[in-house]
């Protein structure tokens, strides 16, 4: 129950939690690190029946891997996770390692640490490709890898294992067109900032969609600028009640509403955010199978455009 809704191990510690098991079982007893080494036995558990399905499975495994640093901890962690299709034709992945990086993050340590999990789990002799953001020290870190490996044992002597993340490209191409549009949207974030910041203006202005007859089904959410799906979130909602911001105008003397040439510059760049969002959204599926992308008539698999 704890690993399958996420939730924290203090769980058990809760007096509601302890008042549940003890009407159900007054003898059960249990403790944070009695859970914590359930978990490990577990995962041992699930660890060793995979390796022993991958010693005799034929089948290429491919490798995701991401590393990020936890704001709060200031601490670098690695996720690597695997993926093959088994033998209906169904995609199944796995979350392989998720592992605590020192410093510093260069190519040699990432490539290290990426070669020690295929090594624990047996499968430097069987992974098809491996997908990584687009920065220098992954690129260095996969030119050290093949080194490391055998590659008589790759896919064309391993001139296909380094696979670039195709969402994270388009980010980065979003990411600097935007930039450059940054100061044409200012006002309509400016906007939707003035009537998303307290409660009693969201309530004011949840009243004159009301009474405009405009349906209030999508809330205002300010966008972070970091991250340009919200920045298309933001959009596509400030431009379903434009009416709303232009009536407010006249009667809240604080608040300026963009120009009607701001209003069609941010349909403009929405339009155009939209393909870039509904491919993200396409290359991050996960119910179906990648090449089913290319060859459907062969996998004959149902695609999921969505998640």
């Amino acid at each position: 129950m704890i690993c399958v809704h996420e939730y924290p191990l203090s769980i058990v510690d809760h007096a509601g939690f302890r008042k549940f098991c003890g009407t159900l079982q007054p003898m059960f007893k249990v403790s944070r690190n009695t859970i914590r080494l359930d978990i490990i036995n577990m995962f041992g558990v699930q660890k060793n029946i995979m390796v022993k399905y991958f010693a005799k499975c034929e089948n290429r495994v491919a490798i995701t891997t991401d590393l990020w640093t936890a704001g709060h901890q200031k601490r670098g962690y690695m996720a690597v996770t695997g993926h093959y299709v088994d033998a209906s034709w169904n995609l199944k992945s796995f979350l392989m390692r998720f592992v605590y990086v020192p410093c510093p993050h260069n190519a040699e340590v990432i490539c290290e640490a990426l070669h020690a999990c295929l090594v624990e789990w047996h499968l430097e002799k069987k992974i098809s490709t491996v997908t990584l953001d687009n920065c220098t020290s992954n690129d260095k870190a996969m030119e050290i890898l093949p080194d490391k490996l055998d590659t008589s044992s790759l896919m064309l002597q391993g001139s296909l294992l380094h696979m670039r993340c195709a969402a994270h490209i388009l980010n980065l191409i979003v990411k600097d067109g935007l930039d450059v549009m940054e100061k044409g949207i200012e006002r309509v974030r400016d906007s939707v900032a003035f009537w998303s910041t307290t409660p009693k203006r969201h309530e004011k202005f949840e009243k004159m969609a009301r009474l405009l007859n405009n349906e209030y089904t999508c809330r205002l959410a300010l966008d972070c600028k970091t991250r340009w799906n919200s920045t298309y979130i933001m959009l596509k909602g400030a431009l379903q009640y434009k009416d709303v911001f232009e009536r407010l105008s006249i009667r809240e003397k604080k608040f300026t509403c963009p120009t009607g040439e701001d209003w069609v510059f941010a349909k403009e760049v929405c339009a155009r955010l939209k393909v870039f969002f509904d491919v993200t959204e396409l290359l991050s599926g996960t119910s179906y199978v990648t090449a089913s992308l290319f060859f459907p008539q062969i996998c004959g698999i149902r695609l999921a455009i969505r998640k």
